[in-house]
């Protein structure tokens, strides 16, 4: 379907922009008609040395922008657009939580202006993806685990989390108000955990963190009572979800993409952490408890996330089939020879 289209990915230099590309950049090496794909990104933390190899790549434009501000009046016909411009680390969103709400609301209403511009024109818009979360979920009561796409949420619009979870939300209801009123072909997306590699190892979420104690050989240091559970999907079996999505979803309905097990106890993920390193590396590292500096590193912090995906996969055939453990492999693999980042 996006055969000889023209796409434009914003947030392009992020983790889950790096698959969105590499999979395009795949796609036309043995496909044809080509995938013209324009790439966007304000490259805050510099250009990735694997987005700058890009440069001589046919059929690829990248272009520094930030999606706070008004489009680029050059900006020509997209037939999809993907909205993956935001900061997903909940260190680095409460870091800089303005610079975040603007990214999920300014952002995705530039998109959904644009969308009804090109309307005006007569030049149809295929698809737009907006990258929600499902942190909008907030910390679900025990009878709404899993979660499914109906459930409200309960969220705080005003804790240490709230400027990545409201302005998400917001974000959604711009979408599902622009496809009612203007027939824009959006679709929305809940991630729920995507790990793998190229996830940086200073990223400060859980699995990399763990990844950087057992390749210092340190122990790994759990930060709360390690009960909290999730489930974790493989970064590969997620960007499949994404072009389904894309492509194949309902205008203004939204979509989880994850897995929906197993669920387990940040604990147990600490535990095949070290299991597996004992394997890879020969870890001699354990497990240990601390309080963290941040007074707020708990706060807000769902106990739960575990996803219904029965949407996914009866309307799309979304079917995750990566395992954790061989997912966790992978990832540890990678981080061995990626031992150092930029801050992410």
């Amino acid at each position: 379907m996006m055969s000889g289209k023209r796409i434009l990915i914003a947030g392009g230099a992020g983790f889950l922009g790096y698959y969105l590309v590499q999979t395009i950049i795949h796609w036309n090496k043995i496909n044809k008609p080509p995938i013209s794909l324009v790439v966007y990104d304000n490259f805050m933390r510099g250009m990735p040395r694997w987005l700058k190899s890009l440069g001589n790549e046919s059929h690829i434009k990248i272009e520094k922008y930030d999606v706070i501000n008004p489009l680029p009046e050059d900006i020509g016909d997209f037939n999809y657009i993907i909205h993956a411009a935001t900061i997903a680390s909940p260190t680095y969103y409460r870091k800089y939580p303005i610079e975040t709400m603007d990214a999920n609301i300014n952002g995705i209403r530039h998109f959904l202006d644009y969308c009804v511009s090109q309307k005006k024109k007569n030049i149809q818009v295929d698809g737009l993806l907006f990258y929600s979360t499902s942190e909008i979920y907030g910390d679900p009561s025990p009878d709404n685990i899993p979660t499914d796409e109906a459930y409200r949420g309960n969220v705080s619009c005003t804790g240490p989390r709230a400027c990545y979870d409201e302005s998400k939300r917001y974000g959604e209801t711009l979408c599902v108000n622009y496809s009612e009123q203007y027939g824009v072909p959006v679709r929305i997306v809940r991630p729920f955990n995507n790990y793998g590699p190229g996830l940086k190892i200073t990223d400060l979420r859980a699995l990399p963190d763990f990844a950087r104690s057992v390749l210092n050989n340190k122990d790994i240091t759990m930060f709360s009572d390690g009960s909290p559970t999730r489930t974790f999907c493989y970064v590969a079996d997620a960007i499949v979800g994404y072009f389904k999505v894309l492509t194949k979803g309902t205008n203004g309905e939204s979509y989880n993409i994850g897995v929906d097990s197993p669920e387990i106890s940040m604990l147990k993920l600490a535990e095949l952490t070290v299991k597996h390193s004992q394997e890879l590396f020969d870890y001699k590292g354990e497990i240990v408890f601390s309080k963290s500096e941040d007074q707020h590193y708990l706060t807000d912090n769902p106990n739960r996330r575990c996803p219904v995906i029965k949407k996914a996969k009866k309307d799309l055939g979304f079917n995750p089939k990566i395992t954790l453990e061989d997912g966790l492999k992978r990832s540890l693999l990678w981080y061995s020879g990626n031992r150092e980042a930029d801050e992410s």
